[in-house]
């Protein structure tokens, strides 16, 4: 018999450490700072309060600029961001978070709680960070 899965929520398993960037910088600058800050996922700032917020990846800079023969240096981050960006609720239980993931093609959401983004939550996070696993 399986014993019941304790409740995990976003919060739970998500990094609370998030970077944001500029959408002009270059992609050059994108890959230094996710360097420095030891991430692989920036927030792209909105440009005015109508704006929404965009979201750059690793497989972006492939996308982007590598496959397309482009050097880091001529491609600004939003030229290669995803915008708007599908974020998950702080409440969500971990499970549901891994179902819209794995539904869109993600890997990877901020998390929200009160209008304000909180964290960061990945497939891999919910995996390898949980210690109920």
């Amino acid at each position: 018999m399986r014993d019941q899965r304790e409740y995990q929520s976003a919060r739970d398993a998500m990094a609370k450490n998030i970077i944001y960037i500029d959408g002009m910088a270059t992609t050059k600058e994108a890959v230094e700072l996710m360097r420095k800050e030891s991430v692989d996922v920036l927030l792209v700032k909105k440009r005015n309060e109508k704006d929404a917020y965009g979201i750059v990846v690793v497989q972006d800079f492939i996308k982007g600029v590598i496959i397309q023969e482009r050097t880091s240096e001529e491609v600004n981050v939003f030229e290669i961001m995803t915008k708007p960006i599908v974020s998950v609720p702080a409440t969500m239980d971990v499970r549901y978070v891994a179902r819209l993931l794995v539904r869109t093609g993600l890997r990877v959401a901020p998390v929200e709680e009160d209008g304000k983004y909180i964290g960061m939550i990945s497939l891999s996070s919910i995996i390898l960070d949980n210690l109920s696993f």
